[in-house]
């Protein structure tokens, strides 16, 4: 294929992506998300087509900057990033290009500027360095065995056999063993070495050769030029000032010494020869593990047995500053105590310590600064007790895998480790996702050992059941996809297209036959989605407190993410039994409810309200209810957590209006909505309620005679974090304030956040 025909293939890709993402034209609902999979396909084909691709997109880019078409600029940046991650024949101009434009966007507010200053850092080592990105991603997915770079990645994917169906779960167990079969150590190894030399010789490296010579290499062989190559790139990449022009002088010499002198000259003469075509160098698909969610526990258990794996290995240096036996869910920390020689008798004092040593004596300095033996104390850092370390840096959702992002929350203990949690199902599978996660934090208050050493990023793909005609369950149970999509426009293109290719592939006959090579589509989605879904959106927890109507029986506290329903019970005494007053009642429909809740103003104070009224049901919903309300408080940046007065749920009650006219009584019903932050709910009469939460049957509650809303806190101890800081009785209790006024939030990435 020509030149000019390949631009023009690839120029019609590319207009059928941001045709996808204009609202005016929305593809079929068979095509969606297709095109950016096929444009990725072409180029993985034909690595050849990379610097066309390129600058086609380079030049959408530079016409949505000076059209101000801004809903395309982040969907094409990352396809852009993710072209030049994986490919070898791009030119310093071309990076050179793309790293001015990532500048330019850092005039344009969040989340523009934010995603582009993250490409501008990985541009500016990828220019200099050409592979790093590709090299560094492979060994932290594939966890190869590097010292100079250690961090490591796994992807756990947790499904819920009662939300989603057997054939479900089976074809996507089959799809992700039969990609990750051919993914033995040793090839990753050999495509890292292949794409470094490519990357860096360019036309001058035989890659056809080369990848030969890899192939018949032995094991021991293969891992002295894999640690050579890692070793060259990370060194220079390193640097202050990379060169360009030293890294290709490392590289060459690895290549000669692989090849020969005599094949290498070979290649930088080249000659008269034809261009062959470049082989493909596979971008292999990251270490995922299978899950079917059990219990809330199964996730603090699996984060634990991904460190603790690795951590034998780095255990010395360690030990002193993060106790490992934390580690073990039910056991209490150890305490080492230490014996202590001094009698306490006066006799038994050595020679001349009765007298006191001179001022400014070496005695004096030295007894300020040493310690009798005791129990060692632990002491954590300030910002580590602190509340706000746990929203963004650097708290538990920190990035980590680059230089310039990875810090040390303990001094010795390094945060190798990325933990990428994705959950697939409907809004009931998040409702137990957050149980899981308040759970694990309220264990890192207690033991602290997850947070030093991992990073935690959730992902979410929506699988529902196939809608009815006459039900409205799928609508339901999609809610919050539904938001994720509007917020981020590339996320509805990606993500939530994947939910009828899912179905489908679990319609599709099983083959037992790996001898054909196919391309998994839902597996290059997922793929795609954790490595690119860098931007997280936040979700308001909240938490619920019932008390029963038995009074024997203790009050009940819960969770939810997304939605409380409230229903009311028939009445449990029979209507003769009640007085005539009474009675008249109890005939109407629904039941006698107090509700008090605190109404924000525009003053930024609130008002408490109390109303009585008779209504049939009442719906607490936690996200936004239109589009208008993208952008509301509960989901913001890491830096900037919202105060707990401007977290607000909407509330639905369904109140019931009784009307006497001439034909005699009748009742109607009549929705009031309002919204608040914290909001008690108690009812009046004999009839008592039912919670469901998070649309899930699994957590119903019956017999409610009341019960109280409001943002979840921190679940952090104030006590005990007062103590380890030494504060007083006044600056404890002002702490405790501070504290539960730190909401609670779950950040679920996405591909760009919330676009204004």
């Amino acid at each position: 294929m020509e030149s000019s025909d390949v631009d023009l293939d690839l120029q019609r890709s590319v207009h059928a992506v941001l045709r996808e993402l204009s609202a005016q034209a929305p593809a079929l609902p068979s095509n969606q998300g297709m095109w950016r999979w096929s444009l990725h396909k072409k180029v993985e084909r034909d690595p050849g087509k990379s610097p066309a691709l390129v600058r086609i997109l380079l030049r959408e880019l530079e016409k949505a900057e000076s059209e101000d078409t801004r809903h395309v600029i982040i969907p094409l940046l990352h396809t852009l990033m993710y072209v030049l991650t994986k490919a070898t024949g791009i030119t310093e101009e071309l990076h050179q290009r793309t790293y001015a434009f990532c500048t330019r966007l850092l005039t344009l507010p969040a989340p523009y500027c934010t995603i582009a200053l993250d490409c501008a850092i990985r541009l500016k080592t990828e220019t200099a360095v050409p592979g790093t990105l590709y090299q560094r991603l492979v060994i932290a997915e594939q966890n190869l065995t590097s010292e100079l770079y250690p961090f490591r990645e796994r992807v756990f994917l947790f499904v819920d056999p009662e939300l989603v169906s057997p054939s479900v779960c089976s074809a996507l167990l089959l799809e992700i063993e039969a990609a990750q079969g051919q993914q033995t150590p040793e090839a990753c190894m050999r495509h890292v070495v292949s794409h470094a030399l490519q990357a860096a010789l360019g036309e001058a490296c035989e890659a056809g050769v080369l990848q030969r010579k890899l192939q018949t290499s032995s094991r021991r062989a293969l891992e002295r030029y894999f640690h050579a190559v890692v070793a060259a790139v990370e060194q220079m990449a390193s640097e202050p000032s990379p060169s360009r022009e030293g890294h290709l002088e490392k590289l060459e010499e690895i290549y000669c010494s692989l090849l020969g002198p005599a094949e290498a000259a070979r290649g930088r003469c080249g000659g008269d020869r034809p261009q062959a075509r470049l082989p493909s160098i596979p971008l292999p698909s990251p270490h995922i593990t299978f899950h079917l969610w059990t219990d809330e526990e199964q996730l603090w258990e699996e984060l634990v047995l991904f460190l603790r794996l690795r951590s034998q290995l780095r255990l010395s240096a360690d030990l002193e500053a993060l106790d490992l036996q934390g580690f073990l869910p039910d056991r209490e920390l150890a305490r080492a105590s230490v014996l202590s020689t001094d009698s306490g008798i006066e006799r038994d004092l050595p020679w001349g310590a009765d007298e006191p040593p001179t001022p400014g004596s070496p005695e004096v300095e030295r007894a300020g600064l040493q310690r009798k033996g005791g129990i060692k104390k632990r002491v954590w850092p300030p910002d580590i007790l602190m509340l706000g370390s746990w929203d963004g840096p650097p708290g538990l959702h920190q990035r980590i895998g680059r230089p310039s992002g990875d810090r040390e929350l303990l001094p010795g203990v390094s945060r190798l480790h990325t933990a990428r949690v994705l959950v697939l199902g409907d809004d009931r599978m998040l409702g137990r996702l957050a149980r899981a996660y308040h759970s694990l934090r309220k264990r890192e208050t207690q033991k602290f050992c997850l947070t030093p050493r991992l990073s935690l990023q959730l992902y979410y793909i929506p699988v529902l059941a196939p809608e009815k005609p006459t039900a409205s369950r799928h609508s339901e149970l999609g809610e919050l996809a539904a938001f994720l999509g509007r917020a981020d426009p590339w996320y509805e293109s990606v993500v939530n297209t994947l939910c009828p290719a899912i179905r489908k592939l679990a319609e599709m006959p099983l083959s037992l036959d790996t001898s054909q090579t196919v391309d998994p589509f839902i597996l290059d989605a997922i793929t795609y989605y954790v490595r690119m879904g860098t931007q997280p959106i936040y979700f308001q927890i909240y938490a619920v407190k019932i008390f029963f109507s038995d009074l024997s029986q203790d009050p009940a506290e819960d969770i939810f993410l997304t939605e409380l329903k409230v229903k009311i019970q028939d009445s449990k005494f029979p209507r003769d039994s009640l007085s005539p007053r009474r009675r008249g009642v109890a005939e109407g429909p629904g039941a006698e409810l107090s509700i008090c809740y605190q109404k924000a103003l525009l003053s930024n104070r609130t008002r408490e309200v109390t109303v009585s009224l008779r209504a049939a049901g009442l719906v607490l919903k936690a996200l936004p209810a239109s589009d208008t309300e993208v952008s509301g408080p509960t989901h913001c940046p890491p830096t900037a957590a919202p105060d707990i007065d401007h977290t607000c749920l909407n509330i639905s009650v369904t109140e019931v209006v009784k009307t006497c006219n001439l034909a005699g009584r009748s009742f109607s019903t009549v929705t009031n909505t309002f919204r608040t932050a914290n909001i008690q709910i108690q009812s009046q009469d004999q009839r008592l309620l039912t919670l469901l939460l998070d649309k899930d049957s699994c957590r119903m509650y019956r017999d409610v005679a009341r019960f109280e809303v409001a943002p979840c806190p921190e679940p952090c101890s104030g006590a005990q974090k007062s103590k380890a800081l030494g504060l007083s009785s006044h600056q404890e209790e002002m702490e405790r304030t501070k504290a539960k006024a730190k909401p609670l939030l779950m950040p679920i990435n996405t591909f760009s956040g919330i676009v204004q």
